[in-house]
């Protein structure tokens, strides 16, 4: 109890000043219970709501009991019975009322034991999307772990595609320096077809990678994913250790540092099977009982036709790789990895390149070009308007321009070459930049430069011949020489 005086006080300050409860506790030095009981707070709080009683309620006895004895009896069944016994509710309440009743027993399992040498476990991962260039691509990891050892292998790919699958089997086969008798997967398009019961049916190409590495196959059954429970643990390890908050970078780079922390991290913790030696320690002893790696390793590139085309590219993936000219129009096939791009006329490979994983590239040799444009330069100067770029290569633009301006293509191109006859092909060259500049593309504009040149620097022109006699003279092309060479030939005469 407390003074009256107390409670007067509690009162003032809680109705008078409006201080809150625990304030007025704090001044006063009295628990904050004391000052709800003297203010009276139960007058500010309505009645307690009336509890809702559940449509089902009043049969969850019996439904506890049926769900005791059959465990597996669906509710709709229960809808059935229930309502022979006086339920109004809908199916819909009766499910949720069956959800929590319904008996769920643990299930069991045994720890698996592997032997040394016997099975690999096999999964892809998830890792979201990263941005390459103006292409957005999906970043998967293939992770292999040996059950024995728990040694791992993964690697990065920005596809799930069967052939990514088989090149993540041979290069870790590769860097673990054996083979497992037995590849422990998920029932996943790559490895296994389609499945009923206990009826596989594998994919022919996984069928020859195992082949080929003297292995087998073994999808774990449908809805056990439990049963390679080694490889998820593995991708967890994966996603939080060195995932996690680590920026991505290149393909190339992100699988070095991928394998740098395998070396580094993931196989220096303690083996699970004796903390006494790391995992690094446990795969040198599981490795005399893997089986040996083949002499070759299993071709895994993705054959894909090509599209024929008129220039000296070929498209893969919205991307552009560059041909030799002379396999323009011939059918080609491109063998392709995660890393390259082989093109081949049969089984000669004709050019390589490597991948772009961006959108609209063009990925090109430098030698490839090089050879058309020395095919083109052959016909360069078999037409007048050829002869015309080739000695004035802004000609294509000031024509452009003239026509734009209403000019006719023809007329502006005999009237340049009736110049480049009359003034050589250096002059021509000045005068069409400088029009070209001064918004004036005409030939008009062009004589009236180079007629204003020659007056300035007094220059004396050569009358143009007449050939009207002869027309097949005036498709004739002559390469000016430099004078000097006739001025050595005065040299050597005296």
């Amino acid at each position: 109890m407390i003074p009256d005086e107390t409670v007067v006080e509690i009162r003032r300050l809680f109705f008078g000043e409006h201080f809150t409860t625990g304030t007025i506790a704090g001044l006063l030095k009295v628990h904050h219970e004391t000052v709800e009981r003297a203010i009276g707070t139960e007058r500010f709080h309505g009645p307690r709501p009336v509890e809702r009683t559940s449509v089902t309620r009043p049969f969850h006895e019996f439904l506890a009991g049926t769900l005791k004895q059959y465990p597996r009896l669906r509710a709709t069944r229960l809808f059935e019975m229930v309502r022979q016994r006086g339920y109004t509710g809908s199916l819909v309440q009766l499910r949720r009322a069956v959800r929590g009743l319904r008996p769920v027993a643990p299930e069991a399992f045994l720890k698996l034991r592997k032997f040394s040498g016997e099975e690999a476990q096999v999964d892809w991962a998830h890792f979201g999307t990263v941005r390459i260039g103006r292409a957005e691509r999906k970043l998967s990891c293939f992770v292999l772990t040996l059950s024995y050892s728990r040694a791992l292998y993964l690697e990065f790919f920005f596809d799930q595609h069967l052939e990514s699958f088989l090149s993540g089997h041979v290069n870790a086969l590769s860097d673990l320096g054996g083979v497992p008798r037995t590849f422990l997967t998920d029932n996943l398009a790559a490895a296994v077809i389609e499945r009923v019961g206990a009826a596989v049916r594998f994919n022919p190409r996984y069928l020859e990678l195992c082949a080929h590495y003297h292995s087998a196959p073994r999808p774990c059954a449908v809805a056990r994913g439990n049963e390679k429970g080694r490889v998820e643990r593995a991708i967890q390890y994966v996603r939080h250790s060195f995932f996690a908050a680590r920026p991505f970078t290149t393909l190339e780079d992100f699988n070095r540092k991928a394998l740098a922390w395998r070396d580094e991290v993931a196989h220096t913790r303690p083996w699970p099977g004796d903390d006494r030696i790391t995992v690094a320690e446990a795969l040198e002893q599981e490795r005399p009982s893997l089986l040996p790696l083949p002499v070759h390793s299993f071709e895994t590139a993705r054959l894909v036709p090509a599209a024929r085309s008129k220039t000296i590219y070929v498209r893969f993936d919205l991307n552009d790789y560059s041909i030799p000219p002379g396999a323009v129009g011939k059918p080609l096939t491109l063998a392709v990895t995660s890393s390259t791009v082989r093109i081949l006329n049969g089984a000669e490979e004709i050019a390589r390149h490597p991948r772009s994983w961006d959108r609209h590239a063009l990925v090109e040799i430098a030698a490839h070009k090089d050879a058309l444009l020395r095919e083109k330069r052959k016909a360069l100067g078999s037409t007048p308007s050829a002869r015309l770029l080739a000695c004035v290569p802004k000609a294509e633009d000031f024509l452009e321009a003239a026509v734009r301006r209403g000019a006719s293509p023809g007329v502006e191109t005999r009237r340049l070459l009736a110049l480049l006859r009359d003034y050589g092909a250096e002059p021509l060259v000045w005068a069409v930049e400088e029009a070209f500049a001064r918004g004036t593309p005409r030939a008009a504009s062009v004589h009236f430069l180079l007629e204003t040149r020659r007056r300035s620097c007094r220059i004396r022109t050569v009358p143009p011949l007449d050939l009207r006699s002869r027309p097949e003279l005036e498709q004739m092309h002559v390469t000016p020489h430099d004078l000097e060479t006739y001025d050595d030939l005065a040299d050597n005469e005296d």
